[in-house]
């Protein structure tokens, strides 16, 4: 599993022409299972991805894919880490 945690190296206006693309890759890898959550970071900074059931190599891939990173107006830090408890309710596909 991993945190991918993305800051902004642009201006905001420059994110903003570039959000709408993003959503849609954003979409194609919830889609795909990839992705299980994201959202903004709080203040609008950057942003948080979690992602799941992937090799670190196929991340990296499906991250230089995304139009903020083509567009250099954000970068990315992954954190990877073995999920050994959830919270009751949560019903997630944690590889082994």
């Amino acid at each position: 599993m991993y945190i991918v945690s993305l800051s902004y190296t642009a201006s905001l206006e420059r994110v903003d022409d570039a959000l709408e693309a993003h959503r849609a890759f954003l979409t194609r890898q919830f889609d795909a299972g990839v992705f299980i959550m994201a959202g903004p970071k709080v203040p609008r900074d950057g942003g948080v991805i979690i992602a799941a059931g992937i090799e670190r190599s196929r991340l990296d891939e499906i991250l230089a894919s995304d139009p903020f990173a083509q567009q250099k107006v954000a970068r990315y830090e992954v954190t990877e880490f073995k999920a050994t408890r959830m919270a009751p309710g949560m019903n997630l596909k944690v590889p082994e």
